[in-house]
């Protein structure tokens, strides 16, 4: 069965498309042997279906799927024909693979006999002895089975229906499904602008009730003489009296069916939102599963015996969490083995147990979850992190001596950091870390190390439980208001302008004994704030003290002046936009209970800001212009194929932007810009072969890097890709993805 709950759901939504494909055009085929364009298309997605099979380790469906591709491509290139008996086989064979299809997403057994499946495909066996049971009825019953085996976004398999047609999932971008939390943010935000005007209606009625009252006392005070002259005046004072006291009641009664609708839009906002948060949560088993084997095979390489210990797998966080984490993962238990475990006989000499653990721990809060990974081995050599730091002139030698041991330790997230002697794909701690720390900013997260030395060493990592949503401290600085994310904030206190002293030059409080570095918010920013007259009388009061934001973030902390502290509130976080994708201090915005938008500050950013203002360093260069991440285009018509392509080179930090057949790419390609292709080869409208001819004779693309990869390890294939202009050629068979990767970097 296939362990990972979203390729799961989509490989069974994929074959479901290619089943009836095939069923679609062995129709055809039966009526007109000689449909050519029938023929490609059966081949393709029986090509499309080994493919995906193959890339989910499920090799008795390849293998069927593999005898069909022969057998429809003899067809094809005219060396055989599409007798009924054949189309039969090959109807016997689709049931086969239906059942194995059905096996792999609901764990049921499929009672295939894949000897016998491979020997009637031959030819050897009657179709009707290979799959049992082999009724046209079990065939029929097999399809509402398979669509009613997905559940929810997550792709987990429900109960089989025996019987009736009944669809219980559909397919959704996840761009559609943040697009639906967006819009039940904003729906959120306007249950709270209506309860804004229902205040306002209650202080009206109230102001209202005081005129009442106020009328009836001066009416009383000021009693008018009896006669004929005072008639009209009465008269008046009651229709006054009458009128006031009726729109007091009508104010009242509307006010009452305001609050009430109130109390039913909060009630049905707050159940869409939690409805829409709990369709992007998914439990971290579905990331933590990929790591045991994993750990297994790299301590056997290592001649290390190492125990991984899970726990936590049930907590729930948001898909992107668990997709962009799963690096980020996998690089701290590689080094973890590589270079924190020690070898078995310096354990022996130790005094530990040979058998080093590793603890891969996770743990829910009520804001935001918590990740652990601790190992029992070495820890980590500050000495070898500091002489490493001064050969490689990453810090100053006075900087590096102010540093605490959290700040040195903290070292190892920098590009490249390495202490290690000899350097492997996973010796060193240095290797890759820093993808851990770029991604855990990226997810708003914080980072923070424990390390004794001959012990072990242990990364916490804290991010927040949902990244559409998000609490944050409204602020105000310079006469703007801002938001600062609260899963940063360590605390805020008044300052007053005698604790702030110079160290180095840069303003500086001592909170809990430890220095922090402060400036004013608005200065960060750059904001221009209209200066106090200078002519203005010195006071002879002490200056009052000012709010101060202490951020924390991870190993380094600093704090922020700002004018007022506002609130706290829980908003909906939106992206900036493609046309901002970056801006320096800036995480995104937000639209708060008055209408206003507001801006979500980066306290990463603010720091780096902070650092750059205490150092005074000259202008540097955009960091986007330096380190510009490279675009691959990604061609591929299996979504199955497609999604384990896209995980890996996004987690080789690429960018990457996919096409589904050749005549998409192509379209994409003119579009865009791009530091490498990689496509399919077998694809509708326009194939890789075509696809890489075309490109080659366009002079705008002519050394843009070409890798092929694909199911077919023929070498007529193989000669013509690089006849065209590929500059590599992988089959899926012999797939290795370490190989992939360094071919493309070598590319790129």
């Amino acid at each position: 069965m296939i362990s990972d709950p979203e390729l799961r759901g989509q490989f069974k939504s994929e074959c479901e498309d290619h089943l009836q494909e095939l069923d679609d055009n062995l129709l055809r085929l039966e009526k007109n042997p000689n449909d050519s364009s029938a023929l490609q298309e059966a081949f393709r997605s029986a090509h499309s279906l080994k493919g995906s099979a193959h890339m989910m380790g499920l090799p008795s469906i390849k293998s069927i799927a593999h005898h069909f591709e022969s057998i429809l491509g003899e067809a094809n290139n005219g060396s055989a024909r599409l007798s009924v008996d054949i189309v039969n086989r090959l109807y016997a064979g689709l049931d086969a693979i239906r059942k194995l299809v059905h096996e792999a997403v609901t764990e049921e057994e499929a009672n295939v006999n894949l000897d016998s499946v491979l020997a009637q495909l031959t030819g050897a066996v009657p179709p009707s002895s290979a799959v049992e049971p082999s009724s046209s009825s079990s065939v029929m019953a097999m399809a509402p089975a398979m669509l009613a085996g997905a559940k929810g976004a997550s792709g987990d398999v429900g109960p089989i229906t025996p019987a009736g047609f009944k669809i219980d999932t559909i397919r959704v971008k996840p761009s559609q499904i943040d697009k639906l939390m967006s819009l039940a943010g904003e729906l959120t935000v306007t249950g709270i602008q209506s309860a804004g005007r229902a205040r306002e209606m209650e202080d009206l009625l109230e102001t209202w009730e005081g005129w009442s009252r106020e009328f009836a006392r001066q009416a009383s005070s000021c009693q008018p003489a009896a006669g004929p002259s005072m008639g009209p005046f009465a008269e008046m004072h009651e229709r006054l009296r009458a009128n006031l006291e009726r729109n007091i009641a009508v104010l009242g009664h509307l006010l009452a069916k305001t609050q009430e609708d109130n109390n039913r839009l909060e009630s049905v906002a707050a159940g869409i939102e939690q409805s829409v948060r709990s369709i992007r949560l998914l439990p971290l088993s579905t990331v933590f599963n990929l790591f045991p084997r994993m750990v297994r095979d790299l301590a056997q390489d290592q001649g290390k015996d190492v125990e991984l210990v899970i726990e936590g797998g049930d907590v729930a966080v948001d898909k992107r969490i668990i997709e962009e984490m799963k690096d980020p993962l996998m690089h701290l238990l590689r080094n973890a083995i590589g270079h924190g475990i020690e070898s078995p006989d310096t354990r022996r000499q130790q005094g530990k147990l040979l058998t080093a653990t590793i603890t891969l721990k996770a743990r829910r809060t009520s804001t935001a979850v918590e990740l652990e990974v601790r190992d029992d081995g070495q820890g980590l050599n500050g000495d070898a992190i500091r002489r490493t730091a001064l050969q490689h002139g990453v810090c100053h030698p006075d900087e590096l001596a102010a540093m605490t041991p959290d700040q040195i330790h903290a070292l190892i997230f920098r590009p490249g950091f390495s202490t290690a002697s000899f350097v492997t794909d996973v010796s060193g701690r240095g290797v890759g870390l820093d993808v851990v720390r770029t991604t855990v900013e990226r997810l708003k997260g914080t980072l923070r190390i424990e390390s004794t030395p001959g012990m072990g060493c242990a990364f916490h990592i804290q991010l927040p439980i949902m990244l559409a949503m998000g609490h944050v401290l409204l602020v105000q600085a310079g006469g703007q208001t801002f938001a600062l994310p609260v899963e940063y904030i360590e605390q805020s206190r008044l300052i007053s302008p005698s604790e702030v002293y110079l160290l180095e030059g840069q303003p500086t409080v001592t909170v809990e004994g430890q220095a922090i570095s402060v400036m004013e918010l608005s200065e960060l920013l750059g904001l221009h704030v209209a200066p106090s007259g200078e002519d203005d009388p010195p006071s002879a009061e002490a200056p009052a003290p000012q709010p101060c934001v202490l951020l924390n973030l991870g190993s380094d902390r600093c704090g922020v002046f700002v004018d007022v502290l506002l609130d706290e509130q829980e908003v909906v976080e939106n992206p900036l936009g493609p046309f901002l994708t970056r801006v320096r201090n800036v995480l995104g915005s937000t639209i708060l209970d008055n209408g206003r938008v507001c801006m979500i500050l980066n306290p990463h950013d603010l720091l780096a800001s902070l650092r750059k203002r205490e150092i005074a360093a000259p202008p540097l260069l955009p960091e986007t212009a330096v380190h510009r991440q490279s675009v691959i285009l990604l061609v591929e018509d299996s979504l199955t194929t497609r999604t384990q392509l896209k995980r890996i080179l996004e987690g080789a930090h690429y960018k990457v932007v996919t096409a589904v057949d050749g005549l998409d790419g192509w379209s994409r390609l003119a579009a865009g810009q791009f530091d490498a292709v990689v496509s399919d080869i077998q694809m509708p409208n326009l194939d890789g072969f075509d696809l890489t001819e075309r490109i080659r004779k366009d002079k705008r693309f002519a050394e843009l890097p070409i890798i092929l990869v694909t199911s077919s390890s023929a070498e007529s294939d193989r000669r013509r890709g690089l006849e065209v202009g590929a500059n590599a050629y992988l089959t899926k068979p012999a797939f290795d993805q370490k190989s992939f990767l360094d071919i493309l970097r070598r590319l790129v």
